[in-house]
């Protein structure tokens, strides 16, 4: 019995001493973490950060901060960091990363960190110790006493996009979150710096300020307005601070305003349209219009029409003479050479049984002037 006790014993101690190690990787695997390939460098030189435990796929910000611990993190925000010099990775299938930095100085004092940030989707960040080489070192400001306030809560942006927005309103969410009060005193009235940024750059503040007091220990929900300007679309992320302090971070994918270029497609086909009908109309108004000429009344009548009309004379006892019992044939009428302008009642053609072209009362041509009998 002695001896498997012993084992027994033995077994526990091993699995005690190996617990630590099997459990740290995966520890390790759940929080995203950096490493440096030097620890100090010069200005104008470079350093490769390599990183692991991130989000698959993940959009990444790597910056050189001043006055930052990674204890307590960018204390300034990211006005603290050399903004210009700073690097966007991409994580692989993984999580992981390997990306050269260069060195450069930030706007406020060392201590110094390499700090890494995820720029779209859910918020983590890491934090390496660096120091560059010949700039000006200084201790960390003191923490406040008495009031602080902390974020509780995930942020989040409540609203919706209306109609109006895809015509180029300004987008606008209500950023809600909840705070507590961490400190020894009260806080009255707490004046928020809210900050929208859009892909890397540098987010734009605006100080508003929430009515009510926080008593030391409690809690309250803040709801604060944030808006874009006019037209805005892409991602965005809504960076919130209180007494200089980064307390939080939040992304907004704003939508393209499809209303806007509906506008201007619909612009660019009817303004041409009514250009054009417009001087339509105008040609119209200035053509000539055609005049009829003098012999306009005459034109409906064709050559055919006076031939018809035309009387055929008849055979006169004036063309028969003693000499020449053959009684000769009236000349014959061109019907093509008839001029125009005669009308059949008075075509001076050759007179008909001795009576004249004129009009008659036996003419068949003549109207008859009396009533029906």
């Amino acid at each position: 019995m002695g001896g498997r006790a012993r084992i027994t014993a033995l077994a526990v101690v091993l699995a005690l001493a190996v617990l630590p190690f099997a459990a740290s990787p995966a520890a390790g695997a759940d929080k995203p973490s950096v490493r440096l390939s030097r620890s100090e460098a010069g200005t104008g030189g470079s350093i490769t950060v390599t990183g692991t435990g991130w989000r698959p796929k993940a959009l990444l910000m790597m910056l050189i901060c001043g006055q930052s611990v990674p204890s307590r993190g960018v204390v300034g925000g990211t006005n603290s960091c050399a903004n210009a010099d700073g690097r966007a990775v991409t994580t692989d299938a993984k999580g992981g990363f390997r990306r050269e930095l260069p060195v450069a100085e930030p706007p406020e004092p060392c201590p110094c960190v390499v700090h890494v940030a995820t720029v779209t989707g859910e918020k983590a960040q890491a934090d390496a110790i660096f120091m560059v080489a010949g700039h000006s070192v200084e201790p960390l400001p003191e923490e406040e006493s008495g009031a602080r306030l902390s974020v509780l809560t995930d942020t989040r942006l409540d609203g919706s996009s209306g109609l109006l927005t895809s015509f180029g309103s300004p987008p606008a969410r209500t950023l809600v979150f909840t705070v507590g009060n961490v400190g020894t005193a009260a806080v009255k009235d707490p004046v928020f710096q809210v900050g929208t940024s859009h892909g890397v750059f540098a987010p734009r503040w605006e100080e508003q300020q929430w009515r009510g007091t926080i008593a030391p220990g409690r809690r309250a929900k803040i709801e604060l307005p944030v808006e874009l300007a006019a037209g805005a679309h892409g991602d965005y992320t809504v960076s919130l601070k209180y007494g200089g302090k980064m307390l939080a971070e939040h992304p907004w994918g704003v939508g393209r305003p499809w209303g806007v270029t509906l506008f201007w497609i619909m612009l660019a086909v009817v303004v041409p349209a009514a250009v054009f009908r417009v001087a339509m109309a105008g040609v119209d108004r200035l053509r000539p219009r055609r005049t009829a000429g003098r012999g306009s009344r005459h034109r409906g009548l064709r050559l055919p029409e006076l031939t018809r009309r035309t009387p055929r004379p008849s055979r006169s006892a004036a063309s028969v003479s003693p000499t020449n019992p053959t009684p000769t044939p009236p000349p014959s009428r061109d019907p093509a050479r008839t001029l125009p302008w005669f009308t059949p009642d008075s075509d001076p053609g050759i007179p008909a049984a001795g009576q004249l072209s004129a009009p008659h009362e036996d003419s068949p041509t003549t109207p008859t002037r009396k009533g029906n009998t």
